[in-house]
C-alpha cells in the first residue's frame, strides 16, 4: 500500500553533490566523506535542522540514502519513506503488509534500502525483495526468495552490483541454511544463489557431521562490499547452528563465520576465509569488509580490513584472500592467538558447558555489525569496541523444530553498572564500550574514547578529521579523529543503534542519525 504525501515536483531529482548513495557510503565501505564544511573549529555550532518521527517503536537501525535530492529510509519493520533532506517532509511512504507471524531473530528491524537508476530495492521480513519507483513509491515488482515460516528473513540493505541486486537471509538462530542471492534489477528474476552452508557434493560439505548442514545457519544480515576492478563482492556470514551446542555439528562448519569473495556475474566463490572455525560462541562474522588500497610491507596492495566479533582485527589481500595479519583488539581468552594462516589457537575449556563457562569477549563480541570507518587522511581504522566484556555460555540438547529458536544453549551476560558520568574519562574492568582507533598496519591501539555504557553505534569520518558516533545512552557526538578528543555532544534521549551519514543540500552540509524512534538531522547555522 502507498500513501502519497506530496507529488514529487518536476526537476526535483536533479543530480547534486554530497550524496550518500548506498548503505556503507561507497562500495569500499569506508564510511568516510570528503565533505568539509563542518570542522573541529565550528562543530560546536551544529544545530538541529529537523526531526522525522518514525511510526514504530521497534529498534531504529536504518541508515538513510540521499540521492538526487531525496532521502530514502526504512521504518521498522518494512515501510520505505522518501523525505525532503532539507526539511524532513515526507514525499511518499510505501507500506508492506506482513503476515501475522514472521520470525526475525532480534527485533523487527530493517537497516535500509538500495538504489539504482530510479528504483529502490527493499528486503522484507517475509523473505521478499521488492522494487519501488523512486519518484512515486509505486511497486515495480516483487519476488519471494524463501519460506519465511522456516525462519528466513531479510533485514539488511540490499546491494546493487551492475545489473543485479544482491541480498542475503538472516535467521541463523532458527535453523535456516544461509544464502546470498542475485536478482535481475529490471525483472526481479533470480539469477544465481550461493548457499553459505554447502550441501552434499559441494565443496565444504565434509566440514559438517551427518545432516547437520541442513540447519547449519550461516546467515547474511549485513550489506557487503564490492571491488569493481577485481569484480568481486565480499560478504560476511553468521554463526553455525545450533549456536551453543557444537557437538551435533562436528567439523569446521564452512562457510559459517567467514568472509566469502563472490564473482557477482556468476555467483561462484573466488576465495573464503573462516575467522572462527567450529564456532561455539555465536561469533558471527557479519561485520563490514573495509576495502583500502595502500602500501603493505613495501608494495602497493589491495587490502581488506576486518574487525571481527571474535576480538581479532584482520588484514587480507582482497584479490587472493591471503591472510596478512591478525591482532587482538580487546581482551579475549577463548584463543591464545592466530597461527601463520590466521587460524585461531584455541584455549581449552572455554566453550559452552552445562554448568556455564565464563569467556571473553561476551556474546556481543569485541565488536559487532555496527559500521567501522577508515580515514585516508589519518590512515587509521576506527571501530566501536566492547572492552573487558564477558558472558557465561551454557549448552544443552535441542532438536530442530520449524519456526522455533534453535540455539542449543543460552548466554548470561552481565549488565554494566550505571554510572553518573555520561561520557567516561577512562574505562573500567567491569566492561565498557569505546570508540577505538587502530593503526591497521600494526593492529595496535592509537587512542580510545571510552563510554559509561555499551554502544552499538556505527561511525563516520570526514575530510576535516571529525568522527561522528553515538551510544545506547542517547548521546550523539563528534570526536577529533586524530586524537579522540570530544568536540561536541548532544543528548537525544534514545539509543543510537545505526550509522550516521553526511550529505549536502542547498549547499549546506548536514549530518543525520537514527536515535530512539526518530531521525535527527543537524547542520551549521546559516551564514
Amino acid at each position: 500500500m502507498i500513501r502519497i504525501y506530496l507529488l514529487v515536483a518536476a526537476g526535483l531529482l536533479a543530480q547534486k553533490p554530497g550524496e550518500w548513495t548506498m548503505y556503507h557510503g561507497s562500495h569500499q565501505s569506508t564510511h568516510y566523506s570528503e565533505l568539509n564544511q563542518i570542522t573541529p573549529a565550528n562543530v560546536k555550532g551544529l544545530e538541529l535542522g529537523w526531526v522525522f518521527q518514525a511510526r514504530s517503536l521497534e529498534k531504529f537501525e536504518a541508515t538513510p540514502l540521499v540521492i538526487d535530492g531525496v532521502m530514502y529510509i526504512t521504518e521498522a519493520p518494512n515501510n520505505v519513506v522518501a523525505l525532503d533532506p532539507a526539511t524532513g517532509r515526507p514525499f511518499w511512504i510505501y507500506e508492506h503488509k506482513l503476515p501475522d507471524v514472521t520470525f526475525p531473530c532480534c527485533g523487527k528491524i530493517n537497516r535500509g534500502v538500495a538504489y539504482h537508476d530510479g528504483t529502490i530495492f527493499h528486503g522484507t521480513h517475509d523473505a521478499k525483495m521488492i522494487a519501488l519507483d523512486a519518484r512515486t513509491g509505486r511497486k515495480k515488482w516483487e519476488t519471494t526468495l524463501a519460506d519465511h515460516q522456516e525462519g528466513y528473513v531479510f533485514t539488511h540493505a540490499p546491494m546493487v552490483v551492475k545489473d543485479k541486486v544482491l541480498i542475503g537471509s538472516a535467521g541463523g538462530e532458527l535453523g535456516i541454511r544461509g544464502f546470498l542471492a542475485a536478482l535481475d534489477i529490471k525483472t526481479g528474476r533470480e539469477l544465481w544463489r550461493f548457499q553459505t552452508i554447502p550441501g552434499p557434493g559441494e565443496k565444504g560439505n565434509e566440514t559438517w557431521a551427518g545432516d547437520s548442514w541442513k540447519h547449519g545457519g550461516g546467515p547474511i544480515w549485513l550489506t557487503g562490499s564490492y571491488d569493481p576492478e577485481l569484480n568481486l563482492t565480499y560478504w560476511g556470514t553468521g554463526n553455525p547452528g545450533p549456536d551453543w551446542n557444537p557437538t551435533v555439528r562436528a567439523g569446521d562448519n564452512l562457510y559459517s563465520d567467514s568472509v566469502i569473495a563472490i564473482d557477482p556475474d556468476t555467483g561462484k566463490l573466488k576465495w573464503h576465509f573462516q575467522f572462527t572455525p567450529h564456532d561455539q560462541w555465536d561469533f558471527d562474522a557479519v561485520q563490514t569488509a573495509v576495502l583500502v588500497d595502500r602500501e603493505w610491507q613495501g608494495r602497493q596492495r589491495k587490502l581488506m580490513y576486518w574487525a571481527n566479533r571474535n576480538g581479532f582485527f584482520y588484514v587480507f589481500d582482497r584479490a587472493t584472500g591471503e591472510f596478512l595479519r591478525g591482532t587482538a583488539f580487546v581482551k579475549l581468552d577463548w584463543a591464545s592467538g592466530l597461527d601463520d594462516k590466521g587460524r585461531p589457537i584455541l584455549n581449552p575449556g572455554r566453550g559452552p558447558s552445562k554448568q556455564g563457562t565464563k569467556t571473553y569477549p561476551g556474546v556481543q563480541g569485541g565488536t559487532n555489525w555496527y559500521a567501522p570507518s577508515y580515514s585516508p587522511r589519518t590512515g587509521l581504522f576506527y571501530l566501536t569496541a566492547w572492552e573487558n566484556y564477558h558472558s557465561t555460555y551454557f549448552t544443552w540438547n535441542q532438536d530442530y523444530e520449524k519456526g522455533k529458536w534453535y540455539a542449543g544453549g543460552g548466554v548470561k551476560a552481565p549488565v554494566p553498572p550505571t554510572r553518573r558520568e555520561p561520557m567516561m574519562k577512562r574505562g573500567t574492568e567491569d566492561g565498557y564500550a569505546a570508540v577505538r582507533a587502530l593503526d591497521p598496519v600494526t593492529g595496535k591501539k592509537v587512542w580510545d574514547f571510552p563510554m559509561s555504557d555499551m554502544s552499538e553505534s556505527g561511525l563516520l569520518t570526514t575530510a576535516t578529521d571529525i568522527l561522528f558516533s553515538g551510544n545506547r545512552e542517547g548521546h550523539f557526538f563528534a570526536l577529533d579523529a586524530k586524537t579522540g578528543k570530544l568536540l561536541w555532544n548532544k543528548y537525544l534521549g534514545g539509543q543510537v543503534i545505526a550509522s550516521p551519514i553526511t550529505y549536502l543540500v542547498d549547499g549546506r552540509q548536514h549530518v543525520a542519525i537514527a536515535v530512539g524512534s526518530a531521525l535527527f538531522t543537524f547542520r551549521l547555522p546559516e551564514p
